[in-house]
């Protein structure tokens, strides 16, 4: 074995033991709410107004089939509201990663087919949510709704 094997491998497991599984769920929650939330705050005013704009952007631009424009923009901009708080709380995590995840299918199949990359990304950040859920530092935890991991159990 080299000498660049054996170091990489030291460096491997001491960012294995020192990087918890938590950390990195909490830094994906983080990430990705931040992504949807800021989506989100562009289609309003104030609070929760939705802005005139909003509904053309739904009317002409994201046309979607099968949702009048008015519906996806009331159900689009909540959700980008909903979800990402959701996750920043670490509350119904795997539900509220779900939900993104199927709005980035959407966005990416109707919307934006050639943002590819940008969703790929997004799907990254949501998919470890689904299959680990919110960590132990996640109001999912605290309430009992998970269990902990095998990497966070003493």
């Amino acid at each position: 074995m080299t000498i660049f094997v054996r170091h990489y491998r030291e460096a491997s497991a001491w960012l294995t033991r020192h990087i918890s599984e938590s950390l990195l769920l909490l830094v994906a929650r983080l990430g990705i709410a931040a992504i949807f939330f800021l989506s989100g705050r562009t289609k309003v005013e104030g609070v929760l107004t939705i802005t005139p704009s909003t509904y053309e952007l739904f009317r002409t631009d994201y046309a979607l089939p099968l949702v009048p424009p008015e519906i996806a923009a009331h159900a689009a901009t909540y959700s980008e509201h909903v979800f990402p708080i959701l996750l920043v709380l670490g509350l119904f995590t795997r539900p509220a990663a779900a939900a993104l995840l199927g709005m980035t299918l959407v966005i990416e199949v109707f919307v934006y087919p050639d943002a590819w990359p940008t969703h790929l990304s997004w799907a990254g950040l949501l998919l470890p949510l689904i299959a680990r859920g919110g960590g132990a530092w996640s109001l999912d935890r605290l309430f009992g709704f998970e269990l902990g991991s095998l990497v966070d159990r003493p």
